[in-house]
């Protein structure tokens, strides 16, 4: 029985939606801005999070107000009509966020859906949770600092890295990563072209990460002759983040992934990210999570997957305190399995 088979028949009643919003303020220059989506329903509640990043499109959507979705549901019956929406009071500037945006309602839906059946989701998907393995993720800025990384390090003894590389990285810096932390994956960003975190492809960048880290994982690179030259011999560490939203993509990408990164608000609905978990037991692909930089309950819905489906890898989903300033006493890598006695939740507050 596939995983979308175990959840799509699950019936919910819907009574109300509200929308609330949260804020970290993150660095000078930028606040993250996210949106739960609260379902509820004979005499339950179900959460997801939009991780929209443009601030002014979570403020138009939390003024505008959710869609009215009172009724007798399906999972599948309510997915289909939210994929029918237009979920933006104006169009979004970057395409992928609608996928987020539904996600956000997808995943509350199956947390009030569970919650009303009085199941786990590990139950019903037939796992059972484990202590997730995180890594710390961030990039070094401009110019880059390797001290963003290595006082994680030092405050945290043990952990391992996911880095954004950018073409202004030299030897000396790649050098000082590799010496003072384990790097388990670099982001090479080659697949957001037109955005603020696009660096191009760089073959010289790309021939100096493989070889300075040559253990890691080396995400997204954008491939083209060039780049397939600098990442000779390298192919099978190459894996995929952003271009990866179903089961379908893994065929379409120009070098075959033996991991992939799988982030649930990329597929949007449960449909596809299920199927994307089937595809990968199915040809035996190793995976790990990626996060959006949620600030509320989306972030322990991602720390519940990977602990069904990749507890064991370099997952991007650390607890939100690593999204501030580095600091001894945070939570180190693993965490404990902490799912909810029923629902789509996870960590504290999740009953």
């Amino acid at each position: 029985m596939s995983l979308y088979a175990r959840v799509r028949d699950l019936p919910l009643v819907v009574e109300a939606c509200h929308l609330e919003r949260l804020e970290l303020p993150v660095a000078p220059e930028f606040t993250r801005v996210t949106t739960v989506v609260r379902l509820e329903g004979a005499g339950h509640d179900g959460v997801g999070e939009d991780v929209t990043y443009e601030a002014d499109e979570a403020t138009a959507f939390q003024q505008a107000g959710p869609p009215d979705l009172r009724g007798e549901w399906t999972i599948h019956s309510l997915s289909q009509a939210i994929g029918s929406m237009d979920l933006f009071p104006v169009a979004p500037a970057w395409q992928p966020s609608r996928g987020y945006r539904r996600w956000a309602f997808e995943s509350a839906a199956l947390d009030l859906a569970l919650r009303q059946a009085g199941e786990p989701l590990w139950r019903v998907l037939g796992g059972e949770p484990r202590p997730v393995e995180f890594v710390i993720s961030t990039g070094l800025g401009s110019p880059p600092d390797p001290a963003r990384v290595l006082d994680w390090a030092t405050a945290v003894p043990g952990s391992g890295f996911k880095v954004d590389a950018s073409p202004e990285w030299t030897r000396d810096t790649a050098r000082a990563l590799a010496e003072g932390a384990r790097v388990e994956v670099v982001d090479l960003k080659g697949h957001y072209p037109g955005t603020l975190v696009d660096p191009g492809a760089d073959p010289a960048l790309y021939a100096m990460v493989a070889e300075e880290f040559p253990d890691a994982w080396l995400e997204d690179p954008r491939v083209d002759d060039r780049t397939r030259i600098a990442l000779a011999g390298s192919e099978d560490r190459v894996t995929w983040d952003a271009p990866i939203h179903a089961a379908a993509d893994i065929d379409a990408m120009p070098i075959r992934p033996r991991t992939v990164n799988v982030k649930p608000s990329r597929s949007g609905s449960l449909e596809a990210l299920l199927g994307l978990y089937d595809r990968i037991h199915e040809e035996g692909l190793g995976a790990y999570g990626g996060g959006q930089y949620e600030l509320g309950p989306g972030r322990g819905q991602i720390q519940y997957l990977a602990s069904l489906f990749h507890a064991d890898a370099p997952n991007d989903t650390s607890p939100v305190d690593y999204h501030l300033a580095p600091r001894p006493g945070v939570p180190p890598s693993p965490m404990a399995p902490a799912a909810s006695p029923t629902g789509f939740r996870w960590g504290a507050g999740a009953a």
